[in-house]
């Protein structure tokens, strides 16, 4: 009897330690104003991102960019964005060949398909910083939160390496970060978009085929854009609010 009493107690208070934490790492929601960037108004704003698969050459510059700018990790499968490329076969439609070496860090050496009756075509990927989260929404300790302005971010102080997140994030956008056995994806270069910047991506994109999208202003592109293309978003059935919104994108995608 004192041995389950014993044992109860201490799986409360294991509890309770997780709540606590809990607690704690949601400070930073109610917070809304990032610490680096003090003029900065989180309500004002909900981020988002245009892409256009037709101008996507595959150049592997804006992985290159996001690595060096976030420090993500060189390890294979360590990416907070990596490019896809597609090569679809008219005959065979739902079953497209898929290639990303090193996440399109060094490019494609071979664009060109031969085969006329070919489709390819290049596809970006990134964290689609959902409205409806499912990673925020199993997180047990709120280390992976949404931030006001709409963008979802990871408190590493907090995060237990449970891997719960990746799990359920239906686009494969996290990883663990193996220095430290915390997750990692894209924060939307967030310290940059708090100070009146663009992010590392698009920055660098040679072609345009990333632009970031500001969706509460209302002088901002990306209205028009969504007003004259068919944009999608990658696996609408999931219905979870991806704000990242594709031109061109093939019914082949995954």
């Amino acid at each position: 009897m004192n041995q389950d009493r014993r044992a109860f107690l201490g799986s409360t208070g294991k509890l309770l330690v997780l709540t606590a934490s809990a607690a704690i790492a949601w400070e930073h929601v109610l917070a809304g104003k990032p610490e680096e960037a003090p003029n900065y108004t989180a309500t004002g704003h909900w981020w988002g991102m245009a892409i256009d698969i037709e101008k996507c050459i595959g150049c592997g510059t804006c992985v290159r960019a996001c690595k060096t700018e976030n420090d993500v990790p060189m390890e294979d499968f360590a990416f907070r964005t990596w490019v896809e490329r597609y090569v679809v076969d008219p005959a065979d439609y739902e079953h497209p060949k898929v290639s990303s070496p090193n996440g399109g860090y060094d490019g494609f050496h071979e664009q060109e398909v031969k085969d006329p009756n070919l489709k390819m075509f290049f596809v970006p990927k990134l964290c689609n910083h959902c409205a409806h989260s499912p990673c925020v929404q199993v997180c047990p300790v709120g280390a992976t939160f949404e931030s006001q302005d709409g963008v979802v971010l990871v408190d590493k102080k907090y995060c237990l390496g449970c891997r719960y997140c990746v799990q359920a994030c239906p686009y494969g956008c996290r990883f663990i970060d193996p220095r430290v056995e915390t997750v990692d994806k894209c924060s939307l270069c967030y310290h940059r978009i708090t100070k009146g910047l663009t992010t590392a991506c698009c920055e660098t994109c040679p072609t345009g085929a990333r632009v970031l999208a500001d969706l509460k202003n209302p002088k901002d592109p990306i209205h028009a854009f969504l007003r004259d293309h068919k944009v999608q978003v990658l696996k609408p059935q999931m219905a979870t609010g991806s704000k990242m919104f594709y031109n061109g994108l093939d019914g082949s995608v995954r």
